[in-house]
Order: structure tokens, then sequence, then C-alpha cells
């Protein structure tokens, strides 16, 4: 069941198509990659999807129904742009943010006692945001996003700023916050982080949804045909009009011979070739990363 759908939303600002028809659907309770190039429209569907603005024409679906006013109270936001007061102390601001949200002091002060506690920065409380690098205003932030416990929660580039045992964390709690059944919008341009959290992805191009799907299957529809052998042999010297050499690489007692199906020819057939002729310790297909994809895509 999708959790958010957005139908043929359409936008422009003066001369600029920022959307044209764009139609995303976003499983619930999953991890959702909006994807794309500086310019292509990712934080315009963002904020429409938030209310911060309309659109032209088109509509927006949440659990099922069109979207309404209220519905903002159920979304938490992270944008890229970063927005937190430097003179004020880290859990005063904290506790204002979360009552914006419509947490009472009593539940908002229960929240971020847990929240503190779990990223372990109880000792930030009383420091003004100032005195905090980047990576520790991140975390802030992101507790402010999480804070009302949303349905719905939209980061946008949220790993800006952190080392990677921080991103790892983070990372770690936007999946559980997934098992807890939240659905999750991940705007980034780290494909390694979508790789290793997103279930689905939309691939905006030029203001249009070029590339949409699950990750898995985007991987393998987009897959090259190479196949890499690791075999106990001294030499590759096998030649057949089915595939082709790519390289051919000594590794210790084996040999690794990395070669792409020139035919038709199943894929296990193709095994069967190799097996027939050489002793095979192991095999596997290559699979494009999604950083090879993005950029196919968005440049052919």
């Amino acid at each position: 069941m999708d959790y958010l759908q957005t139908t043929n939303v359409i936008k422009q600002y003066a001369q600029h198509l920022a959307l044209n028809n764009v139609s995303i659907q976003v499983p619930k309770g999953t991890v959702f990659g909006l994807l794309g190039p500086n310019g292509a429209g990712k934080t315009t569907l963002i904020r429409i999807i938030t209310r911060i603005t309309a659109p032209d024409s088109g509509e927006v679906f949440i659990d099922g129904r069109p979207s309404k006013n209220e519905d903002v109270y159920n979304i938490g936001y992270l944008p890229e742009e970063r927005g937190l007061y430097k003179k004020m102390k880290v859990g005063e601001q904290a506790m204002y943010l979360a009552q914006l949200r419509g947490l009472s002091k009593k539940d908002a002060h229960q929240q971020l006692m847990m929240w503190f506690q779990r990223f372990d920065i109880m000792s930030w409380y009383n420091r003004k945001v100032e005195e905090l690098s980047k990576g520790m205003q991140q975390k802030v932030q992101f507790i402010s996003t999480v804070i009302h416990n949303p349905d719905l929660l939209i980061f946008d580039e949220p790993f800006s700023g952190f080392d990677p045992v921080n991103a790892e964390i983070v990372k770690n709690e936007m999946l559980r916050l997934k098992d807890e059944g939240k659905t999750i919008i991940l705007s980034t341009h780290n494909m390694e982080s979508v790789e290793a959290l997103c279930d689905n992805i939309a691939l905006i191009n030029k203001s249009q949804v070029v590339l949409q799907g699950k990750v898995f299957d985007i991987r393998k529809e987009h897959r090259p045909d190479i196949f890499r052998f690791r075999l106990r042999a001294d030499d590759f010297t096998f030649e057949h009009p089915a595939f082709s050499v790519l390289s051919k690489e000594p590794y210790h007692e084996y040999m690794d011979v990395r070669i792409k199906k020139q035919t038709e020819i199943e894929n296990n057939e193709l095994a069967k070739l190799i097996f027939d002729h050489f002793d095979v310790v192991s095999y596997d297909e290559e699979l494009p990363t999604m950083n090879d994809i993005f950029i196919r895509t968005v440049t052919k």
C-alpha cells in the first residue's frame, strides 16, 4: 500500500517549469529515495508535499486520500538549508521546536530526554547552538525532525556535516524508524546511502520522473551482463562467441576473470561453459551501482 502519492504535479515559476507531470508512489513503511541532479525539482516537490507551496495542477494523496492542511502535523521535515537559532541553548530550542509541532511541554521534555540519551548528547542540553560543530547541530536538527513521532519523515541531505561514525548512527536510526512503520523520503546525492537504505527510488531529471521503482529491480534492469569468475588456473585462454574477456588477473593461487556476454545465451548456460573447462571457486554477476545508473540516466 502506498502511503504517499503525487499525481501529475505541475509547478511553474515565471519562465521556469520546476515540475512537469510528476507522479511518484511511496510505499508505506519504506525508505524512498528522491534523487536527481541539482535543480531537477526535488526540493519543489518536497515543498508541495509539506504544503509549503501548492502545485499549479495535480494532486498529493496521503494514506489514500487528498492531502489537507492538518497533515503537516504528521510530517517531519529536515530541509537541506539548516536553521537553528545560534544564540539559544540547545535544550530550550529543541523544546520550542517540539511544542511548535504540537507536543505539550511535558511530552516534549520526555521525548527530548529519550532522544538526547539515545544520541549521547545530554551534556549539550544547556550549551548554546553556536558552540556546537556542524555535525553536532545536525544531530539536534534530526531530533527536532522526529520528536513529534510523525508517520512521514522527509530528510533532505541528512548526512551533510557528519563524520562516518555519526552518519552510521543516523542511518541506523532511520532504519529503526522504518522498522517502527514510519514512511521515509530520503533526498540525497550519496548513492551509497541510497543502496544501503532505500527500498524504492524516483529519479527526477529536468523536472520529470525519468526512473522509478525498487532499487534491486532497477539495478537488475541496468545490469551490463558482466560476470566475474574465480578459477583454480594459471591462465584463461578459453575463447567462445558467447562472451568476450574483459580482464584476467592472478589472485594468489587463483585467476580472477571478468567476461561479458555477447549473445542471448542464458546465464546458467554461460556459467556451464566455464564450469565445463575450469575448476571454478566462485562466480557472480556484476550489478551496476546506483551511482553508475544515476550518471548514465541523467547524461544519456
